[in-house]
């Protein structure tokens, strides 16, 4: 019985959700009337009859007795105007958490957002506290994208500024007097270097800026995933065999559909990484397995590694957690990586210490 409840809950759709929790409120709201006009109601007996006991045979009270429908009007009015005082007072108590709704609306339009609603843990209204308790998430979120906005500005201004110094130092070099046709060149090439290094910074940025805006992936044809990776590898074969690094391939031959060129961005930034933070003479293995419901990519690599904290910030754009490897990339790669896999409905797994290495693993569907 218990497991059928439970697919029953499961298969709600949010529409119904939100029905269920409109005539949640709207009941509550009703009872609350209810109790308050029978409050009131019993508070105008209980004055009526006191009233009564302490004038006794007044001429007033004669008339109230004698006369039905004067009777029945005062205490009509009485108990208006004693719901009305009660609904007033019980109101104000119910709904304070709107007012400071309101006002911390006021300060999130203002860009403040750090502003939190203070509530009960126990709100007469659930409906209320849960209100209260979304705009705080809300709140926080907004705080975090804040943050993460002004991060991302300062790391790309650093990105880009420092390059750019870069070559207007060189370029001012080369015009001095009496500097030798020798240096000249190694400025020039310096110029270039540095060139190359904004172009494709800027390239990276919009590739991710265009993943970042895609939905869905179009474009997908059926290709040989294990080829695909071999590519890779041998695309960075001038930099392993400088470092004469051990390459250890471990694939199997597997079909895969999905956009060719988009998946490429993967490896590429994976198996690059691996290589650029390999000290010579190290091991980089990518190894691939299978089953019915996924597939596995694992790039493992025997450099520098990353501690916890750096780990768990790889992902975002422009972060570099070890700033004396900073020149050799952008912080771009793997927030390409995380999004392409996204895209692909997979995800992305990071392992790794300090001085023994880091893996990355993909799990895409089959």
């Amino acid at each position: 019985m218990r497991k059928k409840k439970q697919k029953r809950g499961k298969n709600v759709s949010p529409r119904e959700v939100r029905l269920q929790r409109h005539r949640s409120l709207r009941l509550k709201l009703t009872l609350f009337a209810f109790l308050v006009m029978v409050t009131a109601g019993l508070l105008t007996v209980v004055i009526y009859y006191l009233i009564l006991r302490l004038l006794g045979q007044t001429p007033v009270m004669v008339a109230l007795t004698v006369n039905p429908v004067f009777a029945g009007v005062v205490v009509l009015c009485a108990c208006g105007l004693i719901a009305t005082v009660l609904f007033a007072w019980l109101s104000k108590v119910y709904l304070r958490p709107m007012k400071q709704l309101i006002h911390a609306t006021k300060e999130v339009r203002r860009g403040n957002f750090k502003i939190r609603v203070q509530h009960k843990e126990l709100h007469p209204i659930t409906e209320m506290q849960e209100l209260m308790e979304n705009f705080n998430e809300m709140t926080r979120e907004l705080d975090g994208i804040e943050l993460f906005r002004n991060n991302f500005i300062n790391s790309f201004s650093h990105e880009f500024k420092t390059p750019i110094v870069s070559i207007r130092g060189f370029a001012r070099e080369m015009q001095v007097e009496g500097v030798s046709e020798e240096q000249k060149l190694e400025y020039a090439r310096i110029i270039e270097a540095e060139s190359d290094r904004l172009a494709r910074l800027a390239s990276s940025i919009l590739e991710l800026s265009k993943l970042e805006n895609q939905q869905i992936i179009t474009n997908q044809t059926e290709f040989y995933l294990d080829e695909q990776i071999r590519g890779s590898i041998l695309l960075f074969e001038k930099e392993w065999m400088e470092k004469e690094l051990e390459i250890l391939p471990e694939l199997v031959e597997l079909k895969y559909t999905c956009n060719e060129e988009m998946l490429a961005l993967v490896w590429n930034n994976l198996i690059g990484n691996a290589i650029k933070f390999t000290e010579a003479g190290g091991t980089v293995r990518v190894s691939m397995t299978a089953d019915d419901k996924e597939i596995a990519v694992t790039v493992s690599d025997t450099g520098i590694g990353m501690s916890g904290e750096v780990a768990s910030h790889v992902f975002e754009k422009f972060y570099q957690g070890d700033r004396s490897h900073s020149n050799k990339g952008y912080g771009v790669g793997l927030a390409i990586v995380q999004r392409v896999v996204n895209l692909c409905g997979g995800r992305i797994e990071v392992a790794s210490k300090e001085g023994q290495g880091s893996s990355f693993c993909v799990r895409l569907p089959r």
